[in-house]
């Protein structure tokens, strides 16, 4: 398209005409002219023009589609903030690390990217990385299950769920006493807090003691759907629900879910005072534990996480309510 052209569709701000011209410079694998749009719109949007979900769109589809060294020049701290997803998980989703890593300056986006390549297979060299930024390991362990990895394309995104089991109706007997103020449960909490503070959901964790049961029966049903999990399958629910914006939120991504679920199980564990654990300890604390899907279907819908845990040893469970809707 002609520069007249696509400053006409900036002056009169036709929303429509410049995400067809965004299109087309994809077609024609013109970057040098993507960012050229992307940095007048910018400019305009100093002029009060509102054009920002377009400089947002033509970053977005570099770091979907660019070349690794275009693609990794947007991504930045901050970048893509009401993208589909964070800039550095999409430019990941297509990019390999060895393509990738020449060209990412920002430090925090530079070890995300390299935590997103390693989930998704990548062979990562830890040396020159900010390790601070996520404290895990870049490398899963034995006892992780795979995590599903978001899916990114022009128009969409996709974020798989692991599969849900089947469930079956338990009656609850009345609740034993709450034992309150448990880093487990604000653990669990802060799994779903995005949805909570940036989106439109409630989030609510109780911790009694006593069974799974009684801590599901605490939040005054009298009846749920429950199933029993392994630990690897309580894993991915909770980094899926760590990584997930729900309805409305930004998005973190499966890196910061996956560091948000290891914390969960250290402070359920009560070793959260040894953080940093030692991954083994972590795995074998972990599979200690007894694990449970529930819900108290009623048509939940929507974003939800329901959890239960119990620690059979001290007597003590956990669980967790999370919904969001559109």
């Amino acid at each position: 398209m002609h520069i007249s052209a696509l400053r006409d569709l900036i002056e009169s701000s036709d929303l429509a005409g410049l995400v067809r011209a965004v299109e087309n410079l994809v077609g024609d694998q013109d970057w040098n002219g993507i960012e050229q749009l992307r940095d007048w719109c910018r400019e305009a949007v100093e002029r009060g023009k509102q054009l920002w979900g377009i400089a947002q769109f033509a970053e977005y589809r570099m770091a979907l589609e660019a070349p690794p060294q275009n693609a990794g020049a947007v991504v930045r701290e901050g970048a893509g903030r009401d993208a589909l997803g964070p800039l550095w998980e999409v430019a990941a989703s297509t990019h390999t690390w060895s393509e990738l890593a020449p060209h990412i300056v920002d430090p925090r986006s530079r070890t995300l990217v390299a935590h997103e390549r390693a989930i998704r297979g990548d062979e990562v060299d830890a040396t020159d990385l900010d390790l601070s930024v996520i404290d895990v390991p870049l490398e899963q362990e034995l006892w992780e299950p795979r995590y599903p990895v978001a899916k990114y394309f022009a128009d969409r995104a996709a974020f798989p769920e692991s599969d849900l089991p089947d469930m079956s109706w338990v009656e609850l007997d009345g609740p034993e006493e709450s034992f309150g103020g448990s880093t487990g449960s604000d653990a669990l909490l802060d799994l779903a807090q995005v949805w909570v503070d940036q989106s439109s959901g409630r989030s609510e964790a109780r911790a009694v003691s006593g069974s799974a049961l009684h801590a599901i029966r605490s939040f005054g049903i009298r009846r749920a759907r429950i199933t029993s999990v392994s630990f690897a399958d309580a894993l991915a629910r909770m980094v899926w629900v760590g990584a997930s914006g729900g309805a409305y939120g930004r998005r973190r991504g499966t890196p910061v879910g996956r560091a948000s679920a290891w914390w969960a199980i250290a402070c359920l564990a009560g070793i959260e005072d040894d953080w940093p654990v030692l991954p083994r300890d972590l795995g074998e604390v972990g599979s200690s534990l007894k694990w449970y899907l529930w819900d108290p279907g009623d048509a939940v819908g929507g974003w939800n996480f329901h959890l239960a845990v119990e620690d059979p040893i001290d007597g003590l469970a956990w669980a967790v309510s999370a919904v969001d809707w559109k």
